[in-house]
């Protein structure tokens, strides 16, 4: 099974969607020191956000 790494891949397509932590944060209804934590590795998102990060991201 290939190991997926939540933080780079937030990163990743953050960066190629052009938004802010700020933004995501305010999309997914959250603060943007939880989207810097992701992204730091610090913690994880909720596993209820995952579906609601992927169609944001267009991730299948």
């Amino acid at each position: 099974m290939k190991e997926i790494n939540i933080a780079r891949k937030l990163i990743e397509k953050r960066k190629e969607k052009a938004i802010t932590q700020e933004e995501l944060a305010a999309y997914v209804g959250v603060s943007k020191a939880s989207v810097s934590k992701w992204e730091t590795e610090q913690s994880y998102p909720d596993i209820t956000f995952l579906p609601q990060l992927a169609a944001y991201f267009n991730i299948i």
